[in-house]
């Protein structure tokens, strides 16, 4: 019996030394959660440059996994995606040496990786890389700027604005492919763009998608735009939300004696 009655204290200590512990660690988590999806970010932007890295050293499991893991994500399509170790950062649809020549066949866009002369493909297309990049490079920037000044949240107005770009470019993309295909749709040659500007730019801005053209500016600005209205609206609400919660833990730790 006594030996009985002795093990609960010792129960009870360890069951509130892990309490506590999980208190500290939840702490850590609301002071520092800006740091905490940084990482998460920088991760998921990281793992699809991986895969033409481990391509070119011929580690095709681990690349093959990391294009499996981010086909869900994204079409993956080869003339809107970027190529490492290659002739060119990005390659308009007709330079690509697709099974048959068949351009405009999606599936075939997609499962094209590249070539040791081409280069490899990074794991989702450019725009992704834009939304996702923006996303961490303003969080990046809320962590820097909260120190100095209190950031309110963006307007829901003002998140809309800076959504449209993206609204615009994604919604007459997709109309144009469905119309027109790949390769004929109004977004593919630009043919309003040269029109509209006198063909004043060199041809290759107005046709297709490759870096530096019109479309690749298009998803460089609307992705970045997206990613500063997000954090701009979301992170003002949540940094309010782990401020409240760490000082809450705080009271509680004090009152513990474990301040």
């Amino acid at each position: 019996m006594s030996n009985h009655i002795q093990e609960r204290p010792v129960a009870g200590i360890l069951q509130r030394h892990q309490v506590i512990r999980t208190w500290r660690a939840l702490l850590w988590f609301f002071d520092h959660w800006v740091l905490v999806f940084a990482v998460l970010l920088g991760v998921l932007n990281l793992l699809p440059f991986l895969a033409p890295v481990f391509m070119r050293w011929n580690w095709t499991v681990p690349a093959n996994l990391i294009y499996a893991l981010y086909s869900p994500l994204c079409h993956q399509m080869a003339q809107r995606s970027f190529f490492l170790f290659g002739a060119q950062p990005m390659y308009n649809i007709a330079e690509l040496p697709l099974p048959d020549g068949n351009l405009a066949d999606m599936n075939a866009l997609r499962a094209f990786v590249g070539s040791s002369e081409l280069g490899w493909k990074v794991a989702w297309s450019d725009r992704m890389v834009y939304m996702y990049g923006g996303l961490w490079l303003a969080g990046a920037a809320f962590a820097v700027l909260r120190r100095r000044r209190t950031i309110k949240p963006l307007s829901l107005a003002g998140f809309g604005l800076l959504l449209l770009p993206m609204m615009v470019d994604g919604g007459t993309h997709l109309i144009s492919d469905i119309a027109g295909g790949l390769t004929g749709g109004f977004r593919y040659e630009n043919q309003w763009l040269a029109d509209l500007t006198s063909h004043a730019l060199p041809p290759w801005f107005y046709v297709g998608d490759a870096f530096g053209s019109f479309n690749s500016w298009m998803r460089l600005i609307s992705g970045l735009t997206f990613g500063v209205a997000v954090v701009w609206l979301a992170y003002p609400y949540l940094n309010g939300a782990m401020v409240d919660s760490a000082r809450a833990l705080r009271a509680k730790l004090q009152r513990a004696g474990h301040s």
